[in-house]
């Protein structure tokens, strides 16, 4: 398609976008300039290019070398994998206080997790856990998946088997803690209530490592060169709660737990169609056997 016309370029990247597909276009010339704003993604030359070509394009490549298309991929499939970590990360951290609280209040109209607690935690979560997983640089292995479909869903079957591992173990543990936990280890209410909170925030904070690889097993892989999610965790762990050297054994036990149940998850399969797909071809099958409804 280099010499061909622009209105045969046009038509392609019009065709190509109906049948569903993601359209990427580089150009230079004036010529090309219909063609880059219509596609998905425009990329022209920042040297050689004209001034037409860069303000109909999305992206400007600064040195006209081809290969920093590479590094645009790259660094943009390491965005989009950062933000579904954090997802998963922060849906966990929602799901089992919701569920912990929920459950306590109506068995015995006392929640273990208090508004004060709940703020600290969204605090600590949702900037201090952004930053430490926004911040993962892009790794060889993101290039060697397929890219993700325009109508793929955010959050995928592999995260809502995360979750829901992740979460049925926090919430197990936290509802022990609240119900059992004064006799278990011969504390008060003021105390076991701390505990909880303790065990429910490093339970977050390990937890943290498992999101950073959301398919492979090995979680430590490349840790040590990200310094600031390392200062992160060493800092969320250090404004935590006073307690006994004992009870913080018991908290850093409960947490460390959710390293193997994060590898050991992995090894379930799931399909790779979205759960919502399977529900629309039931309704569809419900619908045409028994007519419109």
């Amino acid at each position: 398609m280099a010499r061909s016309s622009p209105f045969d370029k046009l038509l392609m990247v019009q065709c190509l976008k109906q049948k569903g597909h993601v359209v990427a276009v580089t150009g230079d010339g004036t010529n090309d300039a219909p063609a880059l704003k219509e596609a998905d993604i425009g990329l022209s030359m920042g040297i050689q290019g004209t001034e037409v070509a860069k303000e109909s394009s999305d992206i400007v490549i600064l040195d006209d070398n081809f290969g920093s298309v590479a590094t645009v991929l790259r660094w943009g499939r390491c965005v989009y994998n950062n933000i579904q970590k954090f997802i998963q990360f922060q849906l966990t951290v929602n799901v089992a206080a919701l569920v912990v609280n929920f459950v306590a209040a109506v068995s015995s109209g006392d929640v273990p997790l208090t508004a004060v607690q709940l703020l600290w935690v969204n605090l600590i979560m949702d900037t201090l856990g952004a930053l430490a997983l926004a911040t993962e640089r892009p790794t060889r292995e993101l290039m060697e998946k397929p890219p993700v479909g325009r109508t793929a869903p955010l959050i995928t079957n592999i995260m809502w088997r995360n979750i829901a591992a992740q979460a049925a173990y926090q919430i197990a543990v936290l509802l022990t803690l609240q119900f059992r936990g004064e006799s278990i280890f011969s504390v008060s209410t003021e105390v076991n209530r701390t505990l909880i909170f303790n065990a429910f925030v490093l339970c977050q904070v390990f937890n943290e490592f498992n999101a950073r690889k959301l398919e492979n097993k090995n979680v430590f892989e490349g840790i040590h060169r990200n310094k600031l999610f390392i200062g992160i965790i060493f800092i969320t762990i250090v404004l935590q709660a006073r307690l006994t050297w004992g009870q913080w054994g018991v908290c850093i036990g409960i947490g460390v737990i959710s390293w193997p149940i994060g590898f050991i998850v992995k090894f379930i399969p799931v399909p790779e169609r979205p759960i919502g797909s399977y529900l629309k071809l039931l309704r569809k099958k419900f619908v045409s056997k028994n007519g419109a409804i």
